[in-house]
């Protein structure tokens, strides 16, 4: 919005993140109006046990009653208006509530609180601000204008590329390519390609021979992908690029932070997995952390509560890629001799956990960990593998980030085409806000994969549908 206008927020915008509320005072509307619709959703929403509850507890809890300033809005037919104030690290929002009385919409009425929010919208003449994409298409339907709150909107994610590519002659240094004006814009860990040049008389031509590498502390740093991977020995090995630079870049000593995304079959879980594991055999970290957000493409929210189960038993749904690829890992293993069979007897199951896996489990000092439970722990020493980032919300983002203790790493794994979280989108997800941060800021990694290997009938409805 390029001037500000009175807005009436809708609840979604609060459950996403709270730090909504200090964007919209500073730049988006010159009045604030929460109607009495979305304190009834909030108080509804407190007492849950996730990233929804906290922001509805902090809500109330930051919430502060004085005497009202004289308001230039009249209030319709009966409304009653109440001016209190956000009040939080030093920044004080006033906010305006509307209490209506007596609605024109029947209980009855289909999306009977999205229609109550129309009609203040519509006898205010405000602004509706909302994440809530059903309730806009239904506003919009009716002509009614709303807006949602594009933070770290990205229009077309695919378009976002950590490759460059140069071309070298043979002869010269391959350390000058710092000297490259180019080169120079790049951010710490951008992904480099380099084509060699030859020359014959005065027609140059590309040798055929290539070196790969990324930026680092302005220089280039070359990587014998290879050669990663034959030192390394990882169970599975990278078969292709990508997954090769992938896992040098998650070796990297000087890298904590890293976005991978990628369809399912990239091999994002299966390379993180393998490059954890290497990371607790040299004692570089003392175990693995398996983090997935628990939206899944039928649930609203991340309830566990509502599955059957302890709290373990419920996490299995979740933490099924996780189990995946140790069961694939666990089957190379198998193939491999007779000890490792002896070693990893039993069958691999992801979801009943019989001995093969289990075994994998504590050998590797892997544990899995409900987002929820995330808050007020400090990870120390890990290798933190947070999964399906793209139904993360930015709020999440940082309160696993910030969860992060000394000595850790963090490798975020996400497919931003596959949104299940009722406030995201493809173009605004935490995947994407990272892949973003990533091009620009030099203490992030990135990279998307963009070879797929799975089934012949797997790849023709990813591509066709």
């Amino acid at each position: 919005m390029n001037n500000k206008q009175s807005c009436l927020i809708d609840t979604s915008i609060i459950l996403d993140d709270i730090e909504n509320l200090f964007y919209i005072f500073h730049h988006v509307a010159k009045k604030i109006y929460i109607s009495d619709i979305v304190i009834e959703e909030l108080d509804k929403h407190k007492s849950l046990n996730n990233q929804n509850g906290f922001f509805a507890r902090e809500f109330f809890r930051n919430i502060h009653y004085e005497d009202s300033e004289k308001l230039d809005l009249e209030p319709y037919d009966g409304d009653f208006f109440k001016q209190v104030c956000f009040c939080k690290n030093d920044v004080r929002i006033p906010l305006i509530f509307i209490y209506r009385k007596h609605y024109k919409s029947e209980i009855r009425d289909y999306s009977f609180n999205d229609t109550r929010i129309a009609e203040i919208v519509q006898d205010y003449g405000f602004i509706l601000l909302s994440n809530d994409i059903a309730l806009r298409t239904r506003l919009l339907a009716r002509g009614i204008e709303t807006q949602s709150l594009f933070r770290d909107r990205v229009e077309d994610p695919s378009k976002i590329n950590f490759w460059n590519q140069f071309k070298l002659h043979k002869d010269n240094d391959i350390a000058i390519l710092h000297q490259n004006s180019d080169f120079k814009k790049l951010s710490n860990w951008s992904l480099i390609e380099i084509l060699e040049e030859d020359n014959t008389g005065s027609v140059t031509y590309l040798t055929g021979k290539k070196f790969y590498g990324i930026k680092q502390n302005a220089n280039f740093e070359l990587m014998d992908l290879d050669g990663i991977v034959e030192e390394t020995q990882p169970y599975i090995r990278p078969i292709n690029l990508e997954q090769k630079m992938l896992y040098g870049m998650l070796l990297h000593p000087k890298n904590f932070i890293s976005v991978v995304t990628g369809s399912t079959g990239s091999g994002k879980t299966l390379i993180a997995l393998q490059a954890g594991i290497y990371l607790v055999k040299k004692k570089i970290v003392d175990g693995i952390v398996y983090l997935r957000n628990t939206i899944t493409a039928n649930d609203k929210e991340a309830e566990l509560g509502y599955r059957k189960g302890d709290e373990e038993q419920k996490l299995y749904y979740f933490m099924y890629p996780l189990y995946s690829a140790i069961n694939f890992t666990i089957t190379a293993l198998q193939n491999q001799s007779l000890a490792k069979k002896i070693e990893y007897r039993g069958e691999a199951n992801g979801l009943d956990k019989e001995y093969a896996t289990e075994y994998f489990l504590q050998k590797h000092k892997i544990e899995v960990i409900d987002i929820a439970h995330a808050r007020g722990i400090t990870l120390s020493n890990k290798f933190v593998i947070f999964d399906e980032v793209q139904n993360a919300s930015n709020a999440t983002i940082k309160l696993i980030g910030t969860r992060i203790g000394e000595n850790s790493r963090i490798c975020f794994l996400g497919d931003w085409k596959q949104i299940d979280h009722p406030y995201l989108s493809k173009f605004r997800n935490g995947a994407v806000s990272l892949l973003q941060k990533a091009l620009s800021c030099d203490e992030i990694a990135g990279i998307q994969l963009q070879q797929v290997i799975r089934s012949n009938v797997a790849t023709f409805f990813e591509q066709n549908f």
